[in-house]
C-alpha cells in the first residue's frame, strides 16, 4: 500500500502548479535535435536547444563514435579511479587543456556534475563563497553541498560584490573565500564582468570560478568567457560542459595542474560515478578539434544570433540586455508566456516558455537559441510566426 499522505501532496502541489502556469509539459523529440525537430508527427524550427554550433548532429562527431564504440564498446565499464579511465578520456582532457588554455582538465559526467564536485571539492563549511544572485541552479546546489557560507551578490553588481567581499575577508570568519560566476547567463544572455570581478578577486585574494556553460564555444571564439577577456592566467577554475555548443555530454574543469590532481581524489562525482562512454569522449574531443581548427560555426552562430534578435527587436518585442545569441522574448505574465509559446508551437516553431521557478515571477519569457546550423529561411519563418502570434495576443 502506498503513502496517502504522498499522493496528496503531489496532487495539490500539481494542481496547484498547473493553475499557476507553472507546470512544465514534456514534449518527446522524436528523432535527432537538429535546427528543425519532430514532435507528434509535426515538423518544426527548434529554437529551444544548445546545440549551439549544430555539432549533436554532425557526421564528423558521429564517424569518430561509431568507431569508438567499435574499438573500446559502449561503456567505460568502472568509475575513473579503478579502470575507467580510457585512454580517450586523457585525450580528451588534453585536447580541452590546450582548448582553455590552461595546465589541466578533468572531465565528469556532466556540467551539474562538475559543479557538484569542484566546489564541494575546494569549499567546506569554515569558507564562504560569494555567488551571483542569478547563477544557475548546479552552482546553487554545488555551493549547499559544499556547506560553507553563502553570501548572494545583487547580479553583476561589482559594488555590492566588492563590500561583501571586503566584509567576508576582513571578519576572519572562514579560511577560504570564493567568488563564482556565471560566464553567460542563459536566461538573458548577458556576460559577467570578469575583468572587474578578477580585480575585486585579486585585491581580496578570492577563489574564481567561473561557469563557462554556455560560453564554451559562443564567446572568445569558441574558447569561452575567460579567454574573450584573456583571463585564463587568472581565473582559478574554469567550468565548461560538452553537452551544449560541443553537442556531445558531459562536463570539464580546467585550472592548475595542482587543482586538477586534487579534484582527482576528493571530488566525489570522478570517485563515485561510472566514466563517459567512449563513444561520448572521442566524439568531444573531435569536436573541440574542430572549434581549434576553424571558426566558421562560431561565426555563423553570431550572424544567425543577431538576425533574430535584429528582427525581434524590430517587431517590438522586449528581449532585453542580451549580449550573447541566447535571446529571450519576455512576456511577463507565466500563463501569457506558456500561452505564446503554444501558438508558435502551433505556427511551426518549436520556442520553449520559461517561468518560475527557473526565472523570477513576472518575467516569463520565451527563450530563443539560434544555431550555426539554422537557415535564413527559418530565422525568416520564425520572425513571421512571431509577429503573428504577437499581433493576435495584443504584445506588439
Amino acid at each position: 500500500m502506498t503513502s496517502k499522505k504522498l499522493d496528496t501532496f503531489l496532487d495539490k502541489n500539481i494542481a496547484e502548479l498547473k493553475s499557476l502556469g507553472m507546470y512544465n509539459e514534456i514534449d518527446p523529440v522524436e528523432g535527432a535535435n537538429g535546427p528543425t525537430i519532430q514532435i507528434d508527427g509535426k515538423e518544426l524550427i527548434n529554437l529551444s536547444s544548445n546545440n549551439y554550433l549544430g555539432l549533436a548532429t554532425d557526421d564528423r562527431l558521429k564517424k569518430v563514435a561509431k568507431e569508438a564504440v567499435d574499438s573500446h564498446g559502449v561503456g567505460a565499464g568502472a568509475v575513473r579511479t579503478i579502470n575507467g579511465t580510457l585512454d580517450l578520456h586523457l585525450e580528451l582532457e588534453e585536447k580541452l587543456a590546450a582548448f582553455k588554455g590552461t595546465e589541466a582538465v578533468i572531465s565528469y559526467q556532466s556540467g551539474f556534475n562538475c559543479n557538484m564536485a569542484a566546489i564541494s571539492g575546494v569549499m567546506d563549511k569554515n569558507d564562504a563563497i560569494l555567488s551571483d544572485e542569478l547563477n544557475h541552479a548546479s552552482i546553487i546546489d554545488g555551493c549547499r553541498l559544499s556547506r560553507a557560507k553563502v553570501i548572494r551578490f545583487n547580479h553583476s553588481d561589482m559594488d555590492d560584490l566588492r563590500e561583501k567581499a571586503k566584509q567576508a575577508t576582513e571578519s576572519s570568519d572562514y579560511n577560504k573565500v570564493m567568488v563564482i560566476t556565471d560566464g553567460v547567463f542563459s536566461m538573458d544572455g548577458d556576460v559577467a564582468k570578469l575583468p572587474e570581478i578578477v580585480k575585486i578577486a585579486e585585491e581580496f585574494d578570492l577563489i574564481t570560478y567561473v561557469d563557462d556553460a554556455h560560453g564554451s564555444g559562443v564567446l572568445g571564439k569558441g574558447a569561452g568567457t575567460v579567454k574573450h577577456f584573456g583571463l585564463q592566467d587568472r581565473v582559478d577554475m574554469q567550468m565548461g560542459t560538452l553537452s551544449k555548443a560541443i553537442g556531445v555530454i558531459g562536463g570539464y574543469v580546467a585550472g592548475k595542474t595542482n587543482l586538477i590532481d586534487w579534484l582527482k581524489v576528493r571530488s566525489r562525482p570522478f570517485l563515485f560515478s561510472t566514466a563517459v562512454s567512449p563513444a561520448d569522449a572521442a566524439a568531444s574531443r573531435k569536436a573541440v578539434e574542430l572549434l581549434m581548427e576553424s571558426t566558421e560555426l562560431n561565426e555563423k552562430l553570431w550572424e544567425n544570433g543577431d538576425y533574430l534578435k535584429k528582427g525581434l527587436k524590430e517587431l517590438g518585442f522586449d528581449i532585453g540586455e542580451s549580449e550573447t545569441p541566447i535571446t529571450p522574448c519576455i512576456i511577463g505574465d507565466e500563463k501569457d508566456a506558456q500561452k505564446f509559446s503554444k501558438r508558435l508551437y502551433e505556427e511551426g516553431v518549436y520556442a520553449k516558455s520559461i517561468v518560475f521557478p527557473t526565472v523570477p515571477r513576472g518575467t516569463g519569457r520565451v527563450r530563443n537559441m539560434p544555431t550555426a546550423a539554422h537557415t535564413k529561411e527559418m530565422l525568416d519563418q520564425t520572425l513571421a510566426a512571431y509577429e503573428k502570434v504577437g499581433k493576435e495576443m495584443n504584445l506588439i
